[in-house]
């Protein structure tokens, strides 16, 4: 077994002891915040973890990589890869009562731009993520018409006929990109703010406020709805989903699987990748949270939970997702059959209900031999079930178009809009909790706002710059910054944490160290599955994932779909080339919060070589004690 542990001189004067921490935990009783109960606990991680990815980005990945074969992959690096590292910042954000700013410090200080990182990944996924429930909001609000304003295209100026750009996409397409986004043909024509998006987005930040104003005393009871309703939605929808014409089909068409595709690297790539985001890893809100339980709470059972909970609503949705895809792709081949119907009806002038679904390729073989002229002339749309199933669909595409689409041919569709909208509201408004905690314990442990500010000004102030930075995200070409964020600013700088993360417990901190404080605070030292996953399997894992991303990203070329009605092959997005400032954007969005580690730890370095010491201590700022409360005295 590895046992390499790195010198660390003057840890034990950092971090209290295992003897102080019942002590600790008594004192902080009255300063600190704490959970109500477990559920509350549990429910607020659960919450954090599932969102708005196991419903739109999981059923995606499955139908892209063999459908039930994804699952394979999927739960074999859920258990290698999202559950050790769970456990890992559970229990050592339990151990040393911090949040991530505060752990990583304590584990050695140069280390502190592991937690910095940490800050700047929730910072800026917040900005996005927040704008993501607005647009939920806005379709929300507009669930309560009927029918709905995406079911069918609006009169033109004339009152002579549809508006063109929706006549030839669709409805969903036309309130999707025109009337809710009002989208522009570049990121570089940014256009002027859409004050209906502005306003909701207003709404989405003040009902993030509201809850998140002192912290886990206020998402603590948020959570008792948010975390809980879509998973009643969920089962409506199955419920409702598995009645309608066509389900099955989708449902079939998710979990058939294609062994081939495990012999594909990229699968493997991917559903590591998915295990790691969907587990909201590296945040730091797992560790804040973590730092609120008893000193001898059971985070090892915990981790287990959360994982199996995660896992099981990843296949749920997918399963939920797909029998709504299956009505929708069966309605469209319905609709494309009843098309060549009527084109073989009306070219040979064929009575209605002559010619149905069952005997179509008889009658065509029938006109074909009675007048082959005639019937060249004729010209038939090609209606095949698994290319409407295969329209892979991901992200804003599945919720906002897919989703909008198929609830149109439903009975009573604004009832199901308006379910729906709720639960993604719920999704994203409960990982948004662990965002903000995120952001707000970090800076408070950085001691970069007066210690005197109350919680509800610091968490105001937070809302408050989030919220006037993300007025870029209503803009004409507030989509566009939408995609380029969220392909970089939750991805490598995710691993690069995580990997630092675990290094720094197994081989700074000492994983022998670990293992007696694990004992200590559930009762039994981590078993062999723990040993082997945190030292070796683990790292490697992620250090492969990152090394394939990386190259992958700095050989591919920057490119983004615009939805442009001039475009010759439109309503398809246009594929196009990010302009060159772009690339700007991109350094500081993935490489500010990577640089942050190896920036800081090169100025403690460069701090320490000027600073005369009694004791040279590498890169060790000076000694430290430990305060009654455990804070650090430098």
């Amino acid at each position: 077994m590895v046992r390499l542990v790195l010198p660390n001189p003057g840890l034990e004067d950092r971090i209290p002891s295992l003897g102080e921490l019942e002590v600790i935990e008594k004192e902080e009783a009255s300063s600190r915040p704490k959970w109500d109960n477990k559920a509350q606990y549990m429910l607020t991680c659960v919450g954090f973890c599932v969102g708005l990815g196991n419903v739109w980005r999981f059923p995606y990945l499955c139908q892209s990589h063999g459908g039930g074969a994804f699952m394979i992959p999927f739960l074999i690096l859920l258990v290698l890869e999202g559950v050790p590292l769970l456990h890992l910042e559970f229990a050592i954000g339990q151990r040393l009562r911090k949040g991530s700013v505060g752990v990583w410090s304590a584990i050695h200080p140069a280390l502190k731009g592991v937690g910095i990182a940490s800050m700047f990944v929730s910072f800026m996924v917040g900005l996005y993520y927040n704008t993501i429930i607005a647009w939920v909001m806005w379709y929300f609000f507009n669930s309560f018409q009927e029918p709905l304003p995406w079911s069918e295209c609006p009169l033109n100026d004339n009152r002579t006929g549809y508006v063109e750009e929706c006549a030839r996409s669709t409805p969903v397409d036309y309130f999707w990109y025109r009337e809710t986004l009002n989208i522009s043909t570049s990121i570089s024509d940014s256009g002027s703010v859409q004050w209906w998006v502005l306003l909701c987005l207003t709404c989405a930040w003040s009902v993030l406020y509201v809850c998140t104003i002192r912290g886990i005393e206020t998402t603590g009871k948020a959570v008792y709805i948010t975390s809980t309703l879509p998973y009643v939605v969920l089962t409506i929808f199955l419920i409702r989903g598995l009645t309608l014409k066509g389900a099955t089909n989708g449902i079939v068409f998710l979990f058939t699987p294609n062994v081939t595709e495990l012999a594909n690297p990229v699968t493997w790539l991917d559903a590591g990748a998915q295990v790691f985001y969907s587990f909201s890893l590296a945040f730091g809100g797992l560790i804040s949270f973590s730092s609120y339980n008893s000193v001898h709470n059971n985070c090892e059972m915990d981790s287990v939970i959360v994982s199996v909970i995660n896992g099981f609503t990843s296949v749920y949705a997918a399963t939920v997702v797909y029998s709504i895809i299956g009505f929708r792709a069966t309605e469209r081949f319905d609709d494309c059959f009843s098309q060549n119907i009527l084109t073989l009806i009306n070219g040979f002038d064929l009575a209605e209900g002559n010619v149905t679904q069952e005997n179509f390729a008889e009658m065509q073989q029938w006109c074909n031999a009675t007048d082959p002229v005639a019937y060249a002339q004729l010209k038939f749309q090609t209606c095949d079930m698994n290319t409407f199933l295969s329209e892979g669909v991901e992200g804003t595409g599945l919720a906002f178009i897919v989703f909008t689409e198929a609830i149109t041919k439903m009975p009573v569709s604004p009832l199901w809009s308006v379910l729906f909208f709720i639960m993604l509201f719920c999704l994203g408004l409960s990982s948004m909790f662990g965002n903000m905690e995120g952001v707000v314990v970090p800076l408070q442990d950085l001691k970069v706002i007066p210690k005197k500010w109350p919680k509800e000004v610091l968490t105001g102030l937070i809302c408050l710059v989030c919220y006037l930075i993300a007025f870029v995200f209503t803009l004409n070409s507030g989509q566009y910054w939408l995609s380029l964020m969220d392909g970089y600013a939750g991805s490598i700088p995710l691993l690069v944490v995580a990997f630092c993360e675990m290094f720094a417990v197994v081989y700074l901190y000492g994983i022998d160290r670990f293992n007696k404080d694990i004992e200590f605070m559930i009762g039994h030292k981590p078993n062999i599955f723990w040993q082997i996953t945190w030292r070796v399997v683990s790292p490697l894992l992620m250090l492969v994932i990152f090394l394939f991303f990386f190259v992958v990203q700095v050989n591919k070329e920057l490119i983004y779909s615009v939805w442009d009605p001039t475009y010759e092959e439109f309503p398809k997005s246009q594929k196009v080339s990010y302009p060159d400032w772009v690339y700007g954007v991109v350094v500081i969005v993935a490489g500010v919060p990577c640089l942050t580690i190896p920036g800081f730890a090169l100025y403690k370095l460069i701090r320490n070589c000027f600073r005369k010491q009694e004791s040279q201590q590498g890169l060790v700022s000076a000694l430290s004690t430990t305060s009654v409360n455990g804070d650090l005295k430098y």
